[in-house]
């Protein structure tokens, strides 16, 4: 177990200042990469930006890879890290919703609290209506509630979920980021909009 686990978990304000400071870094690293753009991010969906795309399968290969040699080396003890609850229907409902969510505001709620932080009214816009739609999942819950908790598998791991060990998810996941690799370089070339300033 990583020692510095072992420091955070005996006072509650050192969690606190710990995760206001992952969150502060990764919103800057959000920024700096651009992601503060709803025309870069909904580019993802029209083609002529795959940035998104490169982005997450690079950043899920690196935490995946490094998870394993912390591990391997004693610096990681997994049964300390949280694994969310998985509910198959509710995950597929929400993932729509959520990608329709984002290819019409152009932000996802990370990159929009980003976006908000250097002023985007759009992302305010964003925002609100996200958080309307919580407040009215919250109204409704008593009716969707055999839908939310419908399909649950507990906190199990998709490789757990899939009967394979990590290092085979893990090298099945990197063929498919280099097959998404090559799909995005065709994409932005083939639906290229020079027309389009990814920068605001």
């Amino acid at each position: 177990m990583s020692p510095f686990i072992e420091i955070t978990n005996s006072s509650p304000f050192l969690q606190f200042i710990t995760a206001l400071l992952v969150g502060i870094i990764f919103g800057i690293a959000l920024e700096q990469a651009g992601f503060s753009s709803s025309r870069k991010l909904a580019g993802m969906f029209y083609g002529y930006d795959a940035t998104v795309i490169k982005v997450f399968f690079t950043a899920a290969i690196t935490s995946m890879i490094g998870t394993q040699f912390l591990q391997y080396f004693g610096l990681l003890d997994m049964k300390q890290v949280y694994i969310n609850h998985y509910y198959v229907y509710a995950s597929i409902v929400g993932g729509v919703i959520m990608g329709a969510g984002f290819v019409m505001g152009g932000f996802c709620p990370g990159t929009g609290i980003s976006a908000l932080s250097i002023g985007k009214i759009d992302a305010l816009f964003y925002l609100l209506g996200g958080a309307f739609g919580a407040f009215l999942f919250g109204e409704f819950y008593p009716k969707l509630d055999k839908l939310a908790m419908a399909g649950y598998k507990g906190p199990v791991k998709l490789s757990e979920s899939m009967g394979i060990n990590d290092g085979v998810f893990i090298f099945l996941v990197i063929l498919i980021a280099i097959g998404m690799f090559w799909l995005a370089e065709k994409a932005e070339k083939r639906f290229a909009r020079p027309d389009i300033n990814t920068e605001y």
